[in-house]
C-alpha cells in the first residue's frame, strides 16, 4: 500500500524537509505536503526563493523558508545541540539573522571552459561552477565586481599568445577572494599568472577603474601586492586595524555586531580578558578600555602583528601573544588571573583549551561558534567542571545556509 500525503515537520541540519515518518525532501518548508509521486504541495511556510540561481547553487540550501520558518531552524539548530549534549541551557535568547546582501566577503572560484571564464560556487554535491549573475546574500559591490573581472581573466590569458579579442587558451582555474575593507574592496587572485608589462597594466587599470582597495595576486608563492594606494584596513570596536590578505573577517558587519554585544553584555565590569583565537581583534577591540585589559591571544603571526599595531597607535590596553593554542594552550595558572575569557575557536572546537579553562577558576567564560556540534561537546567539558549555562544566543549570519553560529555564557557560582 502506498504512503499518503505526509506533512514537512521540520528542517533537519543538512537542509532537507522531514516528515513524521521520517521521509525526507531537499526544498521544502514546514507545512509543505509531500505527496506520493515525491511532488510537494507548498504550504503556508513556503517562500518564493528570490534567486534565480538557488537549486542550482550550492551556495544556499534555505531559501525556500519564510522569515519564521528561518529564525526556527536557526534556534533549533543551536537548541538541539544543548540538549544533545544536556547542557541545561537557562536562558536561549530570539535568533539574530542577517540581512540579505549583507556579506562582506565572499570565496569563489573561477575556471575557463571553451573559451569563457564562469566565476561562481560549486553546485550542490557537484564540482560543477555556476556563473553568478546576481546573489541575494553578498554585498551588492562584490557582485558588481564580477562581470568586469571575467573581462579581466580573458584578458590575462588571451595575453598569453592567444592574441586580442581570441578565445582564452591556458586553462584557468583560481580561486577569487573579495572582502570589504574600510578602503573598498579588497580582491585576492589565487592561481592567475600575470607575466608581462601588459599583463600588470591590465591590473593596473582594472584596479584603478573599479577603485579597489587592494589586489594581489598569489602565483604559487605567497601573496603578491600588485595594487594599495593605501593601507587597507578594517574598523573593530571603533579602531581602524590593519588587514592581511586573506585574513579572517566575521561574515556580516551586522552578525559582527550581534555576537560583539553579547561579548560586551556578559564580560561588562570584568577588570581582565582573555581573547583566545583572537584573530585581528574583532572582540579584544570592542572589551579593551578605561576599566577592562585584553590578553589577545592568536595563532596566525600576521594577524596577531595587526592587532597589535593598531591597539599600539589607537593607546588601546591590548596586551597581544602569538601563541599556537591547539599546541600550546594556556594552563589553569595563567588563566586564572582573568576575571573573563572569550574564545572564538575554528570549526573543530577548542578541546584541550576548554579542558584547562574547566580546570581554572576563571569565574566567566564567553565561548563564540560557529558551529553548534562541536561546541555543545565543549561545552559539555565546562559543565562537568562546575559551570552553568546562563545563556545562549543563536546567530543566522549566514542567511538561507545551515551554517549557524552562537555565543554563550558559561558562569560558575552566582553573577
Amino acid at each position: 500500500m502506498s504512503e499518503g500525503p505526509a506533512e514537512i515537520i521540520r528542517i533537519a541540519a543538512k537542509g532537507d524537509g522531514v516528515t513524521a515518518s521520517g521521509r525526507f525532501a531537499w526544498g521544502t518548508a514546514p507545512g509543505d505536503l509531500l505527496l506520493p509521486d515525491g511532488t510537494i504541495q507548498p504550504g503556508p511556510h513556503h517562500a518564493v526563493p528570490p534567486c534565480r540561481h538557488f537549486g542550482t547553487c550550492g551556495g544556499c540550501q534555505l531559501q525556500q523558508l519564510d522569515e519564521q520558518s528561518l529564525e526556527d531552524f536557526v534556534a533549533a539548530r543551536v537548541s538541539n545541540a544543548s540538549a544533545s549534549q544536556e547542557l541545561g541551557a537557562e536562558d536561549v535568547a530570539a535568533p539574530h539573522l542577517s540581512p540579505p546582501r549583507s556579506r562582506r566577503r565572499a570565496s569563489l572560484r573561477a575556471e575557463s571552459s571553451q573559451g569563457r571564464v564562469v566565476i561562481g560556487y560549486r553546485e550542490a554535491k557537484s564540482h560543477r561552477l555556476v556563473e553568478i549573475t546576481e546573489c541575494w546574500v553578498l554585498d551588492p559591490a562584490i557582485t558588481a565586481l564580477l562581470p568586469p573581472l571575467r573581462k579581466l581573466l580573458i584578458a590575462l590569458g588571451a595575453g598569453k599568445g592567444a592574441g586580442k579579442g581570441k578565445h582564452i587558451h591556458a586553462k584557468l582555474a583560481a580561486d577569487v577572494e573579495i572582502t570589504c575593507t574600510d578602503q573598498g574592496l579588497d580582491l585576492g587572485l589565487k592561481g592567475v599568472t600575470a607575466e608581462g608589462l601588459a599583463a600588470t597594466e591590465a591590473l593596473l587599470d582594472f584596479a584603478r577603474t573599479h577603485a579597489l582597495a587592494r589586489l594581489t595576486l598569489d602565483q604559487g608563492y605567497g601573496n603578491e601586492t600588485v595594487w594599495e594606494p593605501e593601507p587597507v584596513t578594517v574598523t573593530l570596536g571603533g579602531v581602524a586595524v590593519p588587514f592581511p590578505p586573506g585574513s579572517f573577517l566575521q561574515a556580516t558587519r551586522d552578525g559582527e555586531d550581534a555576537l560583539v554585544a553579547a561579548a560586551r553584555t556578559w564580560l561588562a565590569g570584568c577588570a581582565t580578558v582573555a581573547d583566545l583565537f583572537s584573530g585581528l581583534g574583532t572582540f579584544a577591540f570592542a572589551l579593551a578600555g578605561p576599566q577592562t585589559k585584553v590578553l589577545a591571544v592568536e595563532a596566525a603571526r600576521d594577524a596577531s602583528l595587526a592587532c597589535k599595531a593598531a591597539a599600539a597607535r589607537a593607546q588601546v590596553p591590548i596586551h597581544t601573544l602569538h601563541r599556537d593554542l591547539f599546541r600550546n594552550p594556556l594552563m589553569p595558572d595563567e588563566l586564572d588571573r582573568f576575571a573573563g575569557v572569550l574564545l572564538d575557536p575554528p570549526r573543530a572546537g577548542a578541546r584541550d583549551q576548554v579542558e584547562r579553562i574547566a580546570a581554572s577558576t576563571v569565574p566567566r567564560v564567553v565561548y563564540i561558534s560557529c558551529n553548534p556540534s562541536s561546541w555543545a561537546k565543549d561545552a559539555r567539558t565546562l559543565i562537568e567542571a562546575g559551570y552553568r549555562l546562563a545563556e545562549l544566543r543563536p546567530v543566522g549570519q549566514f542567511r538561507w545556509s545551515t551554517h549557524v553560529e552562537l555565543a554563550s555564557l558559561f558562569v560558575r557560582g552566582e553573577m
